[in-house]
């Protein structure tokens, strides 16, 4: 089953339960998936393109995450939480902080990189192979620390 019918299924099935945070998350992705559909280039949405909707929708929750820690605005925030719960339940299994840093080790080595210098370098190339599987965020970090170290 492709991902728009996966969600397609869900939102009815949402709306069935009447589990409101389920059905409200579902219906953004539905509407990014529309957009991505009506952007104008044809193109059927593709594994990774669901990826991306999935990882943008989840970098926006996490980002509304911080600003209400923050704020100290703890209804909202729960809330958020609770739809990146929903959004994370469709994308892949993250890897651990371990399995990035074995991974960035490996690529260091490749890559021939040295220090700080070459975190660019490093970075572009980590991002490719680690998108959908790991945060940018502890992927940069983790980089970073082995980078200077």
């Amino acid at each position: 089953m492709n991902f728009e019918q996966q969600i397609n299924d869900d939102l009815k099935e949402a709306m069935k339960s009447v589990d409101k945070l389920k059905l409200e998350t579902l219906r953004s992705l539905r509407a990014s998936i529309i957009e991505f559909s009506k952007n104008g280039t044809g193109k059927e949405l593709a594994e990774e393109d669901a990826q991306k909707i999935l990882l943008n929708a989840a970098k926006k929750r996490k980002d509304a995450i911080e600003m209400y820690q923050q704020a100290g605005r703890q209804d909202l925030l729960e809330k958020e939480q609770a739809e990146l719960a929903i959004i994370a339940s469709y994308l892949p299994e993250q890897l651990t902080e371990e399995q990035v840093l074995t991974v960035l080790r490996g690529l260091i080595s490749q890559l021939g990189a040295e220090g700080p210098k070459d975190m660019g370098k490093v970075m572009g190339v980590a991002m490719k192979e680690l998108r959908g599987k790991a945060d940018g965020t502890l992927v940069q970090q983790c980089l970073k620390s082995l980078l200077q170290g």
